[in-house]
């Protein structure tokens, strides 16, 4: 059993976490490159910990070996959110994961599609008509954030305008102490991010008890009526279906696929017109840009991965950029090619990391494609589009979710019908 590459260092002065938020995937490269292994160690967050950059390591960690590599019951994830089963362990996660999937599968899932529809119609209707380019991921948060909230609250922006700018503005501010440091602070004239947070995430859990107690209609009503541990945890499941990152995540991954393909009417027209390619497309938006950058684990007991030994209490932290561009998995790794996912690579979804994976991978992954497959074919029908200005900075920052660090601004041209149904063959 040959001993994880690299160094632990020393408490506190050996700690390189300023290093690795400021730029996770530089920060990976170089010690790839260093110890010519994908997985190594280091210290972040004050622990020792193994970062995980292949998709065998990967794979072992979140799929064969999920029992032993535990959720941190300390992260900041279970302040913000309290007990779900994101955040919990063992037997109490998986009875959460069992009562809540069926609100995102079969008839629960049709019948959001409707609302779907009409949502993207109305979000992204206006995209040409000012004349000038758009900011992209701000217009695709928008979308994302009236998605939720309607579906998952009632909540519906042109229903109740008012009610839904205050949630989504608390969203925000909860979203905020995500990203900032746990420290609950608030004196005359400021308050901490976290302490800022808390408030919003103690304003939205009062809004939504009284739609678990009132509203017996959709997703809500269902919620409120599973056979949950307690009372509160229908609550806190609901915050996290709300919150930001869920808006954050599709925003990142339709900014991608319009930089994608920015410019390409021919793989636009091959997308539009072929779901099978569309499917492949987006699967690769997801390989190269994954909204999150990874997740992290703590080695319930002494263990290994890809052949290397985990000790006890080590953190471990899988790299989602880095497992997606394994060139032991996906030849030209850096490339954006649609067709590996119809050739060398066809059927090794599971290989991708960007929403989990194994038993404990996200419950909304369907939901979520659904998202972006409504959104990207109504773009593909109704919109031809490219860079403007041509010339832009399109350097991704990775943390806390993935997108040009300079917001993208892009042209859209409305399509005429005759064009969009194929008679404009140039």
């Amino acid at each position: 059993m040959a001993k994880l590459p690299g160094n632990a260092g020393v408490s506190v002065l050996g700690d390189k976490s300023l290093e690795f938020y400021r730029d996770p995937v530089s920060f990976c490269q170089k010690r790839i490159e260093k110890h010519r292994s994908r997985v190594f160690q280091c210290r972040v967050l004050n622990r020792p910990t193994a970062f995980v950059c292949s998709v065998q390591g990967m794979r072992e960690l979140l799929c064969d070996k999920s029992n032993v590599f535990l959720k941190d019951p300390t992260d900041l994830m279970t302040n913000m959110y309290g007990d779900t089963m994101v955040t919990t362990n063992g037997e109490e996660a998986c009875l959460l994961r069992l009562s809540l999937t069926s609100l995102f599968t079969g008839s629960c899932l049709n019948e959001s599609n409707d609302y779907i529809t009409s949502v993207c119609e109305r979000c992204l209707k206006d995209l040409s008509l000012s004349g000038q380019p758009q900011c992209v991921y701000s217009a695709f948060k928008r979308l994302g954030t009236e998605l939720v909230l309607g579906l998952f609250m009632n909540v519906r922006a042109e229903e109740q305008p008012e009610l839904f700018q205050e949630i989504m503005q608390l969203c925000t501010q909860h979203w905020h102490g995500l990203i900032s440091a746990p420290v609950n602070v608030k004196v005359p004239l400021w308050s901490s991010g976290f302490s800022t947070a808390m408030e919003a995430r103690d304003r939205l859990m009062e809004i939504i008890k009284d739609k678990l107690e009132n509203d017996t209609q959709g997703f809500v009503g269902s919620l409120g009526s599973l056979p949950l541990p307690d009372s509160s945890s229908a609550s806190q499941h609901l915050l996290l279906f709300i919150s930001a990152l869920i808006p954050k995540a599709l925003a990142s991954l339709l900014t991608s696929f319009t930089l994608a393909l920015s410019g390409n009417r021919q793989a636009r027209r091959r997308a539009l017109e072929d779901p099978d390619y569309l499917h492949t497309v987006l699967l690769e938006v997801q390989r190269l840009w994954p909204p999150f950058i990874g997740g992290r684990r703590i080695a319930d007991q002494d263990s290994t991965l890809a052949g290397l030994s985990v000790p006890k209490d080590y953190g471990v932290i899988y790299i989602s950029h880095s497992v997606h561009r394994d060139p032991e998995v996906f030849q030209e790794p850096d490339n954006f090619l649609p067709e590996r996912w119809s050739g060398r690579n066809a059927g090794q979804e599971h290989f991708l990391c960007s929403f989990g994976n194994g038993p404990r991978s996200c419950i909304g992954t369907k939901l979520n494609d659904v998202f972006l497959k409504e959104a990207c074919m109504y773009l593909l029908k109704n919109y031809d589009w490219c860079l403007d200005p041509p010339s832009q900075d399109l350097e991704y920052k990775w943390l806390p979710v993935s997108r040009p660090a300079n917001p993208p601004t892009i042209a859209f041209t409305r399509l005429d019908r005759t064009r969009s149904d194929g008679s404009d063959t140039s």
